[in-house]
């Protein structure tokens, strides 16, 4: 498969900082493969049962990112980015000479040029523990210590968890995840022990001598359905579900509008842990891909990205319509992000550390991916027009550098800037992938004068 000739993209994107992070993100699971050489995690469980990936498919190769990590480096110093975001898989880092690929790892990227940023928790539980059990707040910052003190020493900026909202609401609210429980709101212990495991991080790694630690959220703005006042409380609880429960208690050092009540022990052991939950950090990480629009319950069943919602929650989702879909169905709404930077901004002013865009991106198929190209672009200059409107941001991750293994979506879903070939593996650069390359070398560019 030839490579595509690089595709040429609308004006030059606006100027950022010279010291502004430009990277992009993958996942343990998502593109290792190697799963024989580790313990088992919830995913590989999970997905082992009938019907709950679109395409039947699994990790056990993925990208077989383990065997080919210096290509795959290769490509990441190609492209000619400050940073590479993946994750450190925890039932790897469990195995007999696990920790020592991630070692490999960081010095190939070091010896690149590329700045590793570690994310310590991306959806691998090791199987056999849950977050429904307090005790794996515990077990997941001796872990923590484990790889800060053989990473520490390389790894500048480390980022605890990945998308708790996601892991709590997919997996063990509607069980479309890993592991497959459908609690519903039974599932906020999982939420309350997710934050607090982090918290416990950030004090291992600072004991550690770490320099720079954030937190990876997801979030987007909940548009309402219309002003009828029952869309509008429906749209507030929707707010407050995705994105105030998970930023707050590390933001604030509180869960809001009486949420607190609803998590595991007494009053006086969630304070006690809210203490811990919002030890202070060097960045916050968001991963943006849209906004959602919500409205009151219609008594059926509605849908989140693809993943059907139960008719008993307190608020259905609606079409965003008038705007292009990527091949998720997710809507095209790049000043969205302005929106909900500038929010942020307005919500939690002097306590909201400088924001690194930790994801953004979009599954296409092909090569000539020029749809991938606008997404891109667009969403680039969103997120510059949030910066000279005076939120703090700091970096910017694409997702993702290879077609993966997509979650529930297996490998139909294609969100790389490299195309991966399901049978060899080959890697072939998309014409995103040069996009890409030259707009990040016209940002190293001196300013004319």
């Amino acid at each position: 498969m030839d490579t595509p000739a690089p595709t040429p993209g609308p004006a030059p994107l606006p100027r950022f900082p010279a010291d502004f992070l430009w990277g992009v993100s993958t996942s343990a699971h998502q593109i290792e493969g190697a799963v024989g050489e580790r313990e088992a995690s919830v995913w590989d469980a999970f997905t082992a049962r009938e019907g709950v990936v679109r395409d039947g498919s699994t990790a056990e190769v993925a990208c077989d990112h383990v065997r080919r990590y210096r290509e795959d480096v290769g490509l990441l110093a190609g492209l000619g980015v400050g940073a590479y975001r993946f994750s450190v898989s925890w039932p790897r880092v469990n195995s007999p000479g696990g920790i020592g690929f991630y070692d490999r790892l960081v010095d190939e990227l070091c010896a690149a040029g590329v700045r590793p940023v570690a994310t310590l928790f991306h959806w691998d539980l090791p199987a056999g523990l849950d977050w429904l059990e307090r005790d794996t707040a515990e077990r997941f910052a001796a872990y923590v210590e484990v790889v800060a003190e053989r990473l520490g020493d390389r790894v500048e900026r480390w980022i605890t968890l990945n998308e708790p909202a996601e892991h709590t609401l997919f997996g063990h609210a509607l069980g479309v995840h890993a592991p497959g429980r459908a609690l519903l709101f039974d599932a906020l212990p999982v939420a309350h022990h997710q934050l607090l495991a982090h918290g416990l991080a950030v004090r291992a790694l600072r004991a550690a001598g770490a320099a720079r630690t954030g937190i990876t959220n997801s979030h987007g703005p909940t548009w309402l359905a219309s002003d009828d006042p029952a869309d509008t409380e429906a749209a507030a609880f929707h707010d407050l579900l995705l994105n105030r429960l998970f930023a707050e208690p590390v933001l604030l050092g509180e869960y809001p509008d009486g949420m607190g009540e609803l998590m595991p022990g007494s009053a006086s052991q969630v304070a006690a842990d809210l203490a811990v939950i919002s030890e202070p950090l060097d960045f916050y990480g968001i991963n943006y891909y849209a906004p959602t629009r919500v409205g009151a319950p219609l008594n059926t069943p509605s849908e989140f990205g693809g993943i059907p919602l139960p008719a008993e929650l307190p608020f259905s989702v609606r079409e965003i319509t008038g705007r292009p879909v990527t091949d998720s169905g997710w809507p095209v709404v790049p000043e969205a992000l302005t929106e909900l930077l500038c929010g942020f901004r307005e919500r939690y002013g002097d306590r909201l550390p400088p924001v690194v865009v930790t994801e953004n991106g979009c599954a296409y198929d092909g090569l000539e991916d020029t749809e991938r190209i606008a997404y891109l672009d667009a969403h680039i200059r969103a997120l510059h027009a949030a910066s000279a409107a005076g939120v703090d941001v700091r970096g910017y991750f694409v997702w993702t550098l290879l077609d993966n293994f997509e979650w529930a979506e297996g490998y139909t879903r294609r969100f790389g800037l490299v195309h991966v070939d399901r049978t060899t593996r080959r890697r072939t650069p998309k014409a995103s992938y040069h996009w890409f390359r030259e707009a990040l070398r016209e940002q190293r560019r001196p300013p004319a004068p």
